[in-house]
Protein backbone atom coordinates (compact mmCIF):
# COMPACT_ATOMS: atom_id res chain seq x y z
CA UNK A 1 0.00 0.00 0.00
CA UNK A 2 1.28 3.69 -1.03
CA UNK A 3 0.44 6.53 1.09
CA UNK A 4 1.55 10.21 1.15
CA UNK A 5 4.91 10.86 1.79
CA UNK A 6 5.76 7.01 0.75
CA UNK A 7 8.86 7.42 -2.04
CA UNK A 8 8.92 4.89 -5.05
CA UNK A 9 11.15 4.09 -7.99
CA UNK A 10 10.32 4.85 -11.31
CA UNK A 11 9.73 2.28 -13.79
CA UNK A 12 9.97 3.92 -17.17
CA UNK A 13 12.18 5.85 -19.34
CA UNK A 14 11.00 9.49 -19.01
CA UNK A 15 14.14 10.87 -16.90
CA UNK A 16 12.71 10.25 -13.00
CA UNK A 17 14.33 7.72 -10.81
CA UNK A 18 12.73 8.53 -7.25
CA UNK A 19 9.49 10.12 -6.99
CA UNK A 20 7.32 10.91 -3.43
CA UNK A 21 3.74 10.58 -3.13
CA UNK A 22 2.00 13.05 -2.44
CA UNK A 23 -1.97 12.64 -3.05
CA UNK A 24 -3.63 9.40 -3.66
CA UNK A 25 -6.19 10.52 -6.34
CA UNK A 26 -9.89 9.13 -5.70
CA UNK A 27 -12.54 9.44 -3.18
CA UNK A 28 -10.27 10.65 -0.09
CA UNK A 29 -8.64 7.22 -0.70
CA UNK A 30 -5.74 7.08 2.05
CA UNK A 31 -3.69 4.41 0.81
CA UNK A 32 -2.98 3.49 -3.69
CA UNK A 33 -2.54 -0.55 -5.09
CA UNK A 34 -1.55 -1.62 -8.39
CA UNK A 35 -3.74 0.55 -10.88
CA UNK A 36 -4.30 3.42 -9.23
CA UNK A 37 -3.45 6.86 -9.98
CA UNK A 38 -1.52 8.84 -7.88
CA UNK A 39 0.16 13.04 -8.37
CA UNK A 40 3.61 12.69 -6.63
CA UNK A 41 6.88 15.13 -7.20
CA UNK A 42 10.14 14.02 -8.92
CA UNK A 43 13.06 13.74 -6.18
CA UNK A 44 15.58 12.54 -8.18
CA UNK A 45 16.17 12.78 -12.00
CA UNK A 46 18.17 12.23 -14.96
CA UNK A 47 20.41 15.14 -16.55
CA UNK A 48 19.29 16.42 -19.88
CA UNK A 49 15.90 14.37 -19.58
CA UNK A 50 12.34 15.38 -20.22
CA UNK A 51 11.32 15.34 -16.74
CA UNK A 52 12.85 17.83 -13.91
CA UNK A 53 13.74 16.99 -10.03
CA UNK A 54 10.56 18.83 -8.01
CA UNK A 55 8.39 18.47 -10.85
CA UNK A 56 5.14 17.40 -10.22
CA UNK A 57 3.17 14.64 -12.18
CA UNK A 58 1.14 12.33 -12.01
CA UNK A 59 1.62 8.12 -11.70
CA UNK A 60 0.16 4.58 -12.43
CA UNK A 61 1.09 2.06 -9.41
CA UNK A 62 2.17 -1.08 -11.91
CA UNK A 63 4.11 -2.93 -9.14
CA UNK A 64 4.66 -2.53 -5.58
Amino acid sequence: MIQQETYLNVADNSGARKLMCIRVLGNNRKYANIGDIIIGVVKDAIPNMAVKRSSVVRAVIVRT
